[in-house]
């Protein structure tokens, strides 16, 4: 997809505008083998400014999955990944009056296998991920370090389900994890590596193009290697649902609630509670309109020195299939972070584009 931007910005009395190009590219490989299967999905997006100012957020990603068909009852799973961004100005770990923040690079790897045992299913997964973070830039030219927050995690997870039905099967889970930070003590001096711990309960629904998708409720807690950074619990509440209530109209509904630790001096990190909704309608044949909402609360521990927020998202879109090859694509979003201490953030994004399908 090629499409052309405009992008503002306000930060209290702060405000910033900026023109840009965007090249967005994504590619599915399936392998056609008869028995395991090999999958490979890519996306990227490339932007670069044509007037005013503001940072440019390139990213790519790329993931593999080898699915392995052990026998009629066992599965197992072989990944692998890379994940390439640009932190947000707006990530409450990023440096102030940086003109460039840090560029993230992900390497994941996990391995999985499911076994059914009559009606119960067993899962057991490991999965490895490890984080780099490139200098920051400041407005004078000069850079800050960020390799202090280099960090390896691996988490064990085991998941025991019910099979009621076909279309419905209860679930416990439970999680234990390891991060690991390069450095022993960040630049403020805090020991930030840590371990963490989860459990779940929940039910995994299928009832074909009608409904699909789980729900969970349970607990999380993270806890670090510093005395003076207090540990994080939380109870838990996740579901990624998909409602087709209409021939047409599809509505992907996500819950997640996860721990987000900081490098903040002096603060654990926060608990992150996400609602995400997004709804694709088809007007006619070869128009499709999509609808995303959302909101965050970061909320933030007694003890912490930072107030909670609430980041509030909002787009809509519409996509026009002019033939089997080209799309005409239009986008409009609207992005509000409130504090309770500070200024508030606002931003605001359009686009129009073509996009190329193969």
């Amino acid at each position: 997809t090629q499409s052309i931007n405009t992008e503002t910005t306000k930060d209290g009395n702060t405000r910033q505008q900026r023109a840009f190009l965007e090249t967005d590219a994504a590619a599915t490989l399936t392998s056609d083998w008869s028995r395991h299967q090999l999958s490979v999905t890519s996306e990227g997006a490339w932007q670069k400014n044509v007037s005013g100012e503001g940072e440019e957020q390139p990213s790519f990603k790329v993931n593999g999955d080898l699915r392995l068909d052990l026998s009629r009852d066992a599965v197992a799973h072989l990944t692998g990944g890379y994940n390439f961004y640009r932190e947000d100005t707006d990530d409450p770990d990023a440096i102030a009056g940086a003109t460039q923040q840090s560029d993230v690079q992900e390497f994941s790897a996990g391995a999985s296998i499911q076994r059914d045992f009559g009606i119960l299913r067993g899962t057991t997964a490991l999965a490895l991920t490890r984080s780099v973070y490139s200098d920051a830039t400041l407005a004078s030219g000069t850079t800050v370090n960020m390799s202090d927050r280099n960090q390896t995690t691996g988490t064990l997870r085991g998941r025991v389900g019910y099979e009621l039905s076909p279309a419905l099967i209860p679930f416990i889970e439970a999680t234990i994890g390891r991060t690991l930070y390069d450095e022993t003590r960040d630049s403020a001096g805090y020991e930030r590596s840590g371990h963490s711990y989860g459990a779940k309960a929940g039910v995994e629904v299928d009832l074909g193009e009608k409904l699909k998708g789980e729900v969970g409720v349970g607990y999380a807690m993270a806890d670090f290697e510093d005395s003076r950074l207090s540990s994080i619990d939380t109870a838990t509440l996740d579901a990624s649902l998909l409602w087709s209530p209409i021939r047409g109209t599809d509505v992907n509904l996500g819950l997640q609630t996860s721990i987000q630790p900081s490098t903040t001096a002096g603060e654990s990190g926060y608990v992150s509670h996400a609602l995400t909704t997004t709804v694709t309608h088809q007007l006619r044949d070869n128009l499709v309109a999509t609808m995303i909402g959302g909101v965050t609360w970061r909320d933030y521990p007694s003890d912490s020195s930072i107030n909670d927020e609430l980041v509030y998202t909002t787009a809509t879109g519409l996509t026009w299939n002019i033939n089997r090859y080209l799309d005409l694509t239009s986008t409009l979003g609207y992005e509000l972070t409130a504090r309770k201490d500070g200024p508030d953030s606002q931003q605001w994004r359009a686009g129009v584009g073509l996009k190329l399908k193969r």
